[in-house]
């Protein structure tokens, strides 16, 4: 009879950080928790990760967590747009791209011109590496040797679900996450799996939920483990945050999930009339369900636009709101081009503010209101959750308060990913959330003021 989860250790891999956590199954609270810097080499072949200083840090800290608080289940969440190709003997063929990396152009004319159509996949063109299809047409156009010696591919937690158990997998809701491989609605590999010759290397589809494997008596004893620990499969990191709220709200609900990434899911809504040009797209929840969603690089924004900027006082942005909406002071996208909402656009100050508390209160309504464009594109209903560093930002949550004039829950957990990755266990702890009260005074006027300028 296998032992109960009290406690289960999250491999979290964001863009920008990795962390590892160990969550309270019972309360979802964190115990302890160890962090270090996502780094990209930029040598040959390409941009890639630093996957061996990844796997180090997971190593290390997996042992020194196991000492206290310990844990009984190990489960993995990253981000998207990435996977490992692994060679015969299970390593790495050719490193894990970048996917900010942009290819050369001759690549891209020819994956414009071979990959499927939106209707099929709903995945829009992204730049850079960000459609996973476009990485592996690059890789096995311009590396033919390297990747002849490819025998296995993954998505990106179940590379590092394959580290420690030896077991090969891919999963929906990393393959749902705009990579043009899949299609949401059958779930189902897009035709673009056969153009680009890759079916047979596709590993087996395994559920987020699943029990991938135990740890394997190598890592088992590197780990200093008193016995194998189950494995779970693994899921998307935006997913990741959702799943919680899937649980506790049920549909029709919307999550707003912040990070470097601002990834808005209209779960249970229509996908309908997606535009693919603005950065809207269907992803896959836990439950392999197709999710309506959109997003923008809200959290990348926000660091370029507050970077100096002190912040003397709390919640500085809320002291000066008002002055800012009285001036009509406001930042117009796109902070951070080809990506979001708006794409083409290029972003700039209009009246730009004087003080930092000025500028932080004008670039969190900037927030607000990218993310309340993502929301009218999508056909968002039911209560909005936001979780991650924005809902601790009092006018962006105030902000979607007044503007949606529907129910707003700032989610009190600090590691959203985290959370939902242990859920994939069995896990259910209540997630706590604040119901947000404040509004904002004309902010409505200031808002129309700002769609107008910006369309």
């Amino acid at each position: 009879m296998s032992k109960p989860i009290r406690t289960v250790a999250v491999i979290d891999i964001g863009k920008t950080h990795a962390k590892l956590i160990v969550v309270d199954a019972e309360s979802g609270n964190e115990l302890a928790s160890r962090k270090i810097a996502n780094r990209v080499v930029s040598g040959a072949p390409y941009p890639h990760y630093d996957t061996d200083a990844l796997w180090r840090f997971i190593q290390e800290g997996l042992a020194g967590l196991n000492n206290g608080p310990g844990y009984q289940a190990i489960s993995i969440t990253t981000h998207g747009a990435s996977a490992a190709l692994l060679n015969a003997s299970g390593e790495l063929a050719m490193p894990v791209l970048d996917y900010e990396f942009t290819f050369p152009d001759q690549i891209i004319d020819a994956y414009e011109a071979m990959r499927p159509e939106f209707a099929e996949t709903f995945s829009p063109r992204l730049t850079g590496g960000l459609n996973l299809g476009a990485q592996l047409h690059y890789q096995r156009a311009c590396f033919p040797e390297a990747f002849a010696s490819v025998s296995t591919i993954l998505t990106y937690p179940q590379y590092w679900a394959h580290r420690l158990t030896g077991i090969a997998a891919n999963e929906a809701t990393s393959l749902g996450c705009h990579t043009d491989l899949w299609r949401p609605f059958e779930g189902d590999y897009s035709s673009l799996v056969a153009r680009l010759g890759i079916a047979d290397l596709m590993a087996p589809i395994r559920s987020a939920f699943d029990v991938l494997g135990q740890t394997t008596p190598t890592i088992t004893r590197q780990l200093g483990l008193a016995a194998p620990v189950p494995v779970y499969c693994g899921i998307h990191d935006s997913n990741a945050s959702l799943l919680p709220h899937l649980v506790g709200f049920g549909l029709p609900c919307t999550v707003v999930s912040t990070g470097t990434w601002v990834v808005c899911f209209a779960a249970g809504g229509q996908a309908d009339d997606l535009d693919e040009n603005r950065d809207t797209l269907v992803n896959v929840d836990a439950f392999g369900k197709p999710v309506p969603s959109a997003r923008y690089m809200g959290g990348r924004e926000w660091e370029i636009i507050t970077k100096g900027l002190e912040q003397v006082a709390p919640d500085p942005e809320w002291i000066a709101v008002e002055d800012v909406i009285a001036k009509g002071q406001m930042l117009l996208p796109s902070v951070v081009s080809g990506t979001g909402p708006f794409p083409g656009a290029t972003g700039g100050w209009r009246n730009e503010p004087q003080t930092d508390e000025g500028r932080r209160a004008a670039a969190s309504l900037y927030q607000a209101l990218m993310t309340m464009t993502c929301l009218d594109l999508i056909g968002s209903r039911g209560p909005i959750v936001v979780e991650g560093p924005f809902a601790a930002n009092k006018v962006f949550r105030a902000a979607l308060s007044t503007l949606s004039g529907r129910d707003v829950y700032a989610s009190a957990s600090h590691t959203g990913t985290s959370l939902g990755a242990s859920f994939l266990t069995g896990t259910k702890s209540n997630v706590p959330v604040e119901l947000v009260t404040e509004r904002i005074a004309d902010l409505d006027t200031y808002a129309k003021r700002w769609r107008e300028t910006a369309e």
